[in-house]
């Protein structure tokens, strides 16, 4: 169970850091861009660990609101989930 749950882990990591990149390069160009609520939706799905580093690394979406606010939203309710999961895991 928890080799899966570390292979998904990475592996949606991986994606956000990717589709971030995507993100950054089409706005240097001018082209098509990625919606951000696919960028937020990968991060609900566990990518938010690669989405704080990809603002970081490629200055990407460091200021722009509400993107950054729901970003750490997604985080908090996160962090709460996990806070939750551990006391219930070893109470």
């Amino acid at each position: 169970m928890f080799e899966a749950f570390a292979v998904y882990f990475v592996t949606i990591n991986a994606m956000t850091f990717g589709v971030f990149a995507a993100d950054k390069r089409a706005a240097e160009r001018r082209e098509r861009r990625v919606p951000e609520a696919r960028l937020l939706g990968l991060a609900l799905l566990g990518g938010t660990p690669l989405a704080f580093v990809a603002q970081q690394v490629l200055r990407h979406k460091t200021r722009k609101e509400p993107f950054r606010s729901r970003l750490w939203l997604i985080a908090g309710l996160q962090m709460l989930l996990l806070g939750a999961a551990l006391v219930y895991r070893f109470r």
